[in-house]
């Protein structure tokens, strides 16, 4: 499948679900957030989220600061 991630090409074949690519990643889903072409994704639906070919992702890690 492949996916464009944060503007990156990627050619990813074992995943297809919001969590395993965050798996894959090595990305800790507490610490993001992820949009699929252009919808914020709840995080309760990452495991069920299945991705598309061609589909666009963006995963923004949270930043504290004060």
């Amino acid at each position: 499948m492949r996916l464009i991630v944060n503007g990156e090409d990627l050619e990813i074949s074992h995943v297809e679900t919001i969590q395993e690519l965050l798996d894959e990643l090595r990305v800790e889903p507490c610490r993001v957030a992820v949009e699929v072409n252009l919808s914020v994704i709840k995080r309760a639906d990452y495991v069920a989220y299945r991705l598309n070919d061609g589909d666009k992702v963006e995963i923004v890690s949270f930043v504290g600061g004060g």
